[in-house]
């Protein structure tokens, strides 16, 4: 059975022109779960997807709703199983992700119309990985789905998976494992795909420094090709990656790092690759200061219509920030600092854009119960 709450939209906190608002408490309880690392999918509807990790007390987690309607957010439990890793609508409109359990799954509405928003989803699982995995998936534009394990593969150091349909299931395969040279190691994060089919991630240690790298896998020949993008190096590009990384229209990659532990290192970095011929030009484009705790952003940024990056800061300020192109340099924006009052703690994931500009997101503690929230901020 489902549990829905209807809650009304909370506004308070105005900061930068924007307002603030809570949309969801969680309460860490067999309803809802609590703590929510991974952040919020939006559909064409504008309605909000995510899910749960569980808590400290061994409360389970879930894959949830929020439907606005009439001025009011309602809550819905989809499922009862968590995830660390973002949710991903599929080409048939349906949810796709990598629950606790590391198995790759799919959550359908009822197969008939009903007239309750709260009816039960039925969940199928595609298949069970063999590592762990904190990541969520992407589709290709012929239906394959890719993934990333944290660990396993052929070295230990973690994979590149590749779902792809065949005969009514799906056929696992390892399309690249790390742990050799300086390929990186421990993707947290999971990939990106481009146009013509190639995949980008991040692996969160390894490289030529030890602090993590960004990678380019090919297709080729039947099988995949990976080729080195770039090594962080501690020093003002951060380094020890934990977001992924996202494609503008024109090709470019942008991505953010939180920064090293211990202090005496930048407190992380927001960078631009450029392809270049056969190589790619690394910048960065904005340096946050020395905080020494990997306080920096730990999510995968976003880009509106205009160009504009947004993500959030974990600590030492909490923050969910704006950076905006101009003449040739980047200017940052705080649009709204946590710690305020029950607004939320420990932002993990990036944040998410509606068609409409409105910005929203998860932090991994705070709120009334200390479980963590859902909240939106509105231009």
């Amino acid at each position: 059975m489902l549990l829905a709450f209807t809650l009304p939209i909370l506004t308070a906190w105005p900061a930068q022109a924007q307002t603030y608002g809570i949309l969801y408490n969680f309460t860490g309880g067999a309803g809802d779960g609590g703590n929510p690392y991974a952040g919020v999918t939006v559909d064409g509807a504008g309605n909000l997807y995510g899910a749960t990790t569980g808590n400290s007390d061994g409360g389970p987690g879930a894959v949830f709703k929020l439907t606005h309607r009439n001025g009011n957010w309602t809550f819905a439990r989809l499922y009862n199983s968590g995830s660390f890793g973002d949710l991903t609508i599929g080409p048939n409109g349906t949810l796709y992700g990598i629950n606790n359990d590391s198995a790759v799954f799919n959550l359908q509405p009822p197969p008939h119309f009903v007239p309750n928003l709260f009816a039960p989803w039925r969940e199928t699982t595609l298949y069970p990985l063999p590592a762990g995995s904190y990541a969520g998936v992407v589709f290709d534009r012929a239906g394959n789905i890719y993934g990333t394990t944290y660990d396993g593969g052929s070295y230990g150091g973690g994979s590149v998976f590749e779902l792809s349909p065949s005969n009514g299931g799906w056929t696992y395969t390892v399309i690249h494992s790390f742990g050799t040279g300086f390929d990186g190691n421990f993707p947290i994060a999971g990939v990106v795909v481009d146009a013509v089919g190639n995949l980008y991630g991040t692996t969160l240690s390894g490289g030529a420094y030890g602090d993590g790298t960004v990678f380019e896998l090919s297709p080729a020949n039947g099988g995949w090709t990976e080729s080195f993008v770039y090594s962080f190096t501690g020093g003002d590009d951060g380094g020890d990656p934990y977001g992924g990384l996202i494609l503008d229209a024109a090709g470019n990659l942008y991505g953010a790092t939180p920064g090293l532990y211990p202090a005496g290192h930048p407190g992380g970095s927001v960078f631009k690759l450029t392809p270049s011929g056969n190589s790619w030009t690394f910048s960065v484009l904005y340096t946050f200061p020395e905080s020494g705790d990997e306080c920096g952003p730990r999510g995968t940024p976003a880009m509106d219509a205009a160009g504009n990056l947004y993500d959030t800061t974990y600590c030492y300020p909490e923050n969910v920030f704006k950076l905006t192109p101009v003449n040739g340099g980047w200017t940052y924006t705080s649009l709204h600092q946590f710690g305020v009052g029950h607004d939320g703690e420990y932002p993990e994931a990036g944040v998410t854009l509606d068609a409409n500009g409105n910005i929203y997101g998860t932090t991994t503690y705070g709120g009334a119960y200390n479980n963590g929230i859902v909240f939106e901020i509105t231009p």
